[in-house]
């Protein structure tokens, strides 16, 4: 029997130094440096903001996403590390959130990706990413696909909840 292979990746700290570093850049530039679009062959960048699920404040996150339509679909990795990042726990307790792409900002609405959409949308990350599969293995928990669609006229017409 032989061990099953483990994709590498770079050490936590790292991680969490790039993306610190990713969004100094960000902050440095006033938005000018940090966001790229995605394209057919390559995941883009976006700065997510959601509603802190405890302070009720503004929590901006920059992840990387693909298009899907009119949709944006983001997975919520957590540097592929245990538990689900801040940012999806926010998401599932305030579903609305703003987005900051390259080309301009996007009211939106998330839910987590199920079925046959999950299983297409992972299949989709696949094709960028052959070690997908690899890092996902680390987790003791399943990655949610996390889907950010346009919100409606009716839901962005919804009062503010954050807290005063």
């Amino acid at each position: 029997m032989t061990a099953e292979r483990k994709a590498p990746l770079p050490p936590r700290w790292f991680i969490k130094l790039a993306w610190k570093v990713h969004r100094g850049l960000y902050r440095a530039t006033g938005g000018r440096r940090g966001l790229w679009p995605a394209r057919v062959d390559k995941w883009g960048t976006l700065r997510l903001t959601t509603i802190g699920r405890r302070s009720g404040q503004e929590r901006p996150v920059i992840v990387g996403y693909l298009d899907d339509g009119p949709n944006l679909v983001t997975m919520a990795m957590n540097g592929w590390g245990e538990g689900e990042p801040a940012w999806w726990l926010n998401l599932q307790a305030h579903p609305e959130a703003d987005v900051q792409l390259a080309h301009g900002p996007r009211r939106v609405v998330a839910h987590a990706a199920t079925g046959a959409e999950r299983d297409r949308l992972w299949d989709r990350w696949r094709t960028l990413d052959k070690e997908l599969d690899n890092f996902a293995r680390r987790r003791s928990m399943e990655t949610a696909v996390v889907v950010l669609v346009p919100a409606t006229k009716s839901a962005a017409a919804e009062p503010d909840r954050r807290k005063p």
